[in-house]
């Protein structure tokens, strides 16, 4: 294309079946394998259900590739042909799909990012191991090696940091100005096991530092101080010493204590999906208002031109000179 350097980016995300009917394999991926409850099942079907009759993830994910690759480009000097590719770790394209797709495209240079914003072992970790994994199959096979560059967090860029705020800001805006300083934030994430923590897994650490230097942003933009918490979202069913405390309390505990208005902000995810859609949007708004409280959550960043701008940021510094 420009006759410099050729580089590849590969936007990883978790995944979600795009119609009803894939929702038991989906689980089975999930799983490793291991067969889901009948009555699991359709528990999960009918939150897809709820949510429009499937995950929404795909195509925000191609979307997201799409901005980032714009960005990319457009930031560009001209000596770097870009082109961004997505994988899933639970559901197609998968990620070892999406090498082979970008060994065919005969890049030979890859900056992997999970569309994650804070490291785990057991959640970024587990991508990574799944891009190993497929990157080792591509050479088996082809005897092509691509050189990979893994991003790991990236919670604490100033430019992603900035467009968490703005939509925090914006979402303060669904209350009257007169009734704004009353609202609560309450930032949410997905919750892991409690013991990585103990091992030193900076995901907890990562997580809380993230809703800090949001919340300083907002305090800034607003001129005041900004009532603000922290919690965990969509631990596994009957899953013990997790992650917490878990937004089902939190909203028990606010409410008890005469909070009436309360925005959910899910730094940890930066796409709609159904830990979105139907965890917040559904079940968490519904306990909301059994416990008089008024829920309104901030939109996600999907596609958003400053979102993917800090991506681009970052994999510009990641990529191989």
């Amino acid at each position: 294309m420009n006759g410099g350097r050729r580089v590849a980016v590969l936007l990883m995300a978790y995944g979600g079946p795009e119609r009803l009917e894939d929702v038991e394999p989906f689980l089975l991926d999930v799983r490793g394998g291991r067969p889901t409850s009948p009555e699991l099942v359709e528990e999960i079907r009918g939150r897809y259900a709820a949510i429009g009759g499937g995950s929404p993830l795909l195509a925000i994910s191609r979307r997201q590739a799409a901005a980032v690759e714009r960005a990319l480009r457009e930031g560009d000097d001209g000596g770097t042909d870009w082109r961004c590719f997505v994988g899933m770790r639970h559901w197609t394209p998968y990620v070892r799909e999406a090498v082979a797709e970008i060994a065919a495209a005969g890049f030979d240079r890859l900056v992997a990012l999970c569309l994650a914003p804070h490291y785990s072992r057991m959640s970024v970790g587990a991508y990574h191991r799944a891009l190993d994994a497929a990157l080792e199959a591509e050479a088996e096979a082809t005897g092509r090696r691509i050189e990979a560059t893994r991003v790991a967090g990236w919670g604490d860029e100033p430019a992603f940091l900035d467009a968490v705020a703005r939509r925090v800001t914006e979402g303060l805006e669904a209350w009257p100005e007169t009734e704004r300083r009353g609202v609560h934030v309450l930032f949410t994430a997905h919750s892991l096991p409690a013991r990585l923590v103990a091992e030193g897994d900076p995901y907890d650490d990562e997580l809380r530092r993230t809703a800090a230097a949001v919340a300083e942003r907002v305090e800034a933009r607003r001129g005041g101080e900004l009532s603000w918490g922290f919690c965990y979202q969509s631990q596994a069913a009957g899953a013990r010493d997790w992650l917490g405390p878990p937004i089902e309390d939190e909203i028990a505990r606010l409410g008890g204590e005469g909070v009436r208005d309360l925005l959910v902000a899910p730094i940890g995810f930066v796409a709609d999906h159904v830990e979105v859609l139907f965890d917040l949007d559904v079940e968490a708004k519904q306990l909301a208002a059994e416990a008089g409280v008024h829920l309104e959550r901030t939109a996600s960043l999907n596609d958003d031109d400053d979102f993917a701008a800090a991506l681009a940021g970052v994999i510009r510094r990641a990529a191989p000179a």
